[in-house]
């Protein structure tokens, strides 16, 4: 079994990649009103691969898991506020879907 050597090889930093993409790509939206709901949850999807690649390269097995548990929830604080972008009508239905399912 080869050894990961760089943690952009991790699915899961692929994985956060895409959420991240598909949630600025959700906020740059007309669609999309609430400034400070847009804010947050940008900062929350960027956190996942950042936190991911930061652990990756610590010097501890420890750190990375550590921070793969960080990762896991600034991902449930996405989902949550997906969850308020529909409540509010920022998005439909089909997004709000695609957004739970990455």
């Amino acid at each position: 079994m080869a050894t990961i050597q760089k943690f952009e090889d991790l699915i899961c930093w692929q994985k956060a990649r895409e959420l991240a993409n598909f949630i600025f790509d959700l906020t740059d939206k007309p669609s999309f009103k609430d400034r400070g709901l847009k804010n947050q949850i940008r900062r929350a999807a960027v956190s996942p691969m950042s936190n991911i690649a930061e652990g990756f390269d610590r010097a501890t097995r420890g750190e990375f898991v550590d921070a793969l548990f960080i990762a896991k929830g600034e991902v449930g604080e996405v989902r949550s506020q997906l969850y308020l972008a529909y409540d509010r009508k920022y998005i439909d239905i089909s997004t709000f879907r695609d957004g739970l399912n990455l």
